[in-house]
């Protein structure tokens, strides 16, 4: 068997599709197939049922699956090591980042990157927060990119950059009633949100906690799943929402969308490592320069 196939086969694995695997590896899906039916022909076993057009791991394929994963581990930690020997920093690096920073943050650190280390291959892949550290944990990624609290334990994390948080509304948006207070009345707003576990819902629902305002009480009109649907939606006059500076600079500028004054805190941007994974240099370096730090790593000098 070779190290490509068993990659294959623990993407088919997770995401039980091979479509869905192939797309993820950048290869074909009639590649992919004839990579898994490879290894079931040479060692004459049987690692997917095939149920219509889906397809689930047989027995022997989920006694086989944490062995696969742990030779390539493996080979990912000698090739850190060679990487190490030669101080060459070279390589593929696999990041996963919430959508705010993928979307408004990372791509021009990612160019500049690059334009000083063009032998590291870099791939992005974007969920929410939660979806984020599951692949840290998992190994798909090599380090994760958020802005929402992170809830494992075994997770480094550090933070990189600021975000403010604004809470606009359509300019042509009737003005907000207050309370006796002083404060805004958030009961009174019909609110367009992101879907659980993304650092954008998360902050609403901190924002509604500090007016002492349960979040089951406000009028959740609309849940979507991207903030550039949040922010169109808002500019259509559906309501209003919360969400990053980044977001909406450009709407603000333009004066489709207006912003309502209220304190909001800061969130960090954070990138989250496992703690158990040892980097390797290229790791180093971009986790260096995403931090604002021009340096090579020491090890690499």
């Amino acid at each position: 068997m070779t190290l490509d196939q068993l990659r294959i086969f623990v993407a088919v694995a997770e995401h039980g599709h091979m479509t869905k695997a192939a797309e993820r590896l950048g290869i074909s899906q009639s590649a992919a197939s004839a990579a898994i039916r490879a290894l079931e022909s040479q060692h004459g076993v049987r690692l997917f049922n095939r149920v219509g057009r889906n397809i689930e791991l047989a027995q022997t394929g989920y006694r086989f699956l944490p062995e696969a994963k742990a030779v390539l581990d493996r080979a990912a930690a000698a090739r850190g090591v060679l990487e190490d020997v030669s101080q060459t920093i070279a390589g593929s690096l696999s990041i996963a980042a919430s959508q705010t920073i993928a979307s408004y943050w990372l791509p021009r650190r990612l160019a500049a990157f690059h334009e000083t280390y063009p032998a590291v291959k870099l791939s992005v892949t974007i969920g929410n927060t939660r979806q984020v550290e599951t692949n840290v944990l998992d190994g798909r990624a090599d380090f994760g990119l958020v802005e929402g609290r992170t809830e494992s334990d075994i997770l480094r994390r550090a933070t990189v950059d600021e975000d403010r948080m604004m809470l606009v509304v359509a300019r042509s948006h009737p003005e907000i009633p207050m309370m006796r207070a002083g404060n805004l009345d958030i009961r009174a707003l019909r609110w367009i949100i992101r879907e659980g576990g993304s650092g954008t819902r998360e902050a609403l629902e901190d924002f509604a906690h500090s007016q002492e305002v349960p979040p089951v009480e406000l009028q959740i009109f609309l849940v979507l799943p991207s903030n550039e649907a949040v922010r169109q939606a808002v500019e259509a006059g559906a309501g209003a929402t919360i969400i990053s500076e980044l977001v909406v600079a450009r709407s603000l500028a333009e004066g489709s969308l207006r912003a309502v004054p209220v304190e909001l805190p800061k969130r960090d941007f954070a990138m989250i490592t496992h703690r158990d994974r040892q980097p390797s240099l290229a790791q180093m370096a971009l986790k260096a320069h995403l931090a604002g730090k021009a340096e090579v790593p020491a090890s690499a000098e």
